[in-house]
């Protein structure tokens, strides 16, 4: 892995702001490579990536505190990210090759929006026939884009004062919503993931956008779901 080359790619379209935590896990091997902790993430250098096998982790002893993970790299400045059980499942239930988690204002709002609404219509953000989700894909295992007349769906789960406390949720939210490449936290961000670092960049990217024209939309009174006649034949 370059970590410069991924730095520089991610860095093109986020503040340093918005990128809180970059985590990714090699297509050609089971290694983890894990953000550090407090350290600015466009001034980390390769030294200070820690890497662990996926493979050697004994995760559900790690979820009961009966081990703790172990590191094929541990730089003794710095320790591992509070974030790492949460990219971790991505990693282990979707197969995830990178996944991005996020402080974007845009996406803290959407899930103000959702709460105002009420107990019942805050746990999913819901969005259609806008073309910019032609940029997700249909789901885990599946083929394809999603297409502009699609919905997509990203669920919303509570925030915890520990951040490691939300691997639970997480992982009941991508149980209720299987194809969903993204969990949103309330009052706190968003995780994203993809089979690439390029579709886990693409997908953030995106939905960065439609969470900022979601809340535009919510300004001028227009509904995030509408009915729009579908003028041309579906392509497969």
């Amino acid at each position: 892995m370059h970590l410069q080359d991924e730095k520089s790619s991610l860095s093109l379209a986020m503040t340093p702001q918005q990128l809180a935590v970059i985590q990714i896990l090699t297509c050609l091997s089971d290694l983890v490579y894990i953000a550090p902790s407090g350290v600015q993430k466009e001034m980390m250098k390769n030294q200070d990536i820690y890497v662990m096998s996926l493979s050697a982790q004994d995760h559900e002893a790690v979820r009961q505190k009966q081990k703790q993970r172990t590191y094929l790299r541990s730089p003794p400045s710095f320790k591992p990210s509070q974030c790492t059980p949460l990219f971790l499942a991505a990693f282990t239930r979707r197969g995830a090759a990178c996944c991005i988690h996020t402080h974007s204002q845009w996406a803290v709002l959407v899930t103000l929006l959702l709460e105002a609404q009420g107990p019942g219509n805050n746990k999913v953000f819901e969005i259609n026939n806008i073309e910019q989700i032609k940029g997700f894909g249909r789901g885990h295992a599946k083929v394809g884009n999603l297409g502009y007349h699609d919905t997509l769906r990203i669920p919303v789960i509570e925030n915890t004062p520990h951040e490691e406390d939300l691997t639970e949720y997480l992982e009941e939210a991508m149980e209720q919503y299987p194809d969903a490449f993204a969990v949103l936290v309330r009052r706190h961000g968003v995780y994203v993931w993809g089979s690439s670092v390029h579709q886990a960049k693409t997908q953030c990217e995106s939905l960065d956008y439609l969470f900022q024209l979601a809340v535009e939309m919510k300004k001028l009174g227009l509904p995030w779901i509408s009915e729009v006649t579908q003028i041309a034949p579906q392509r497969t």
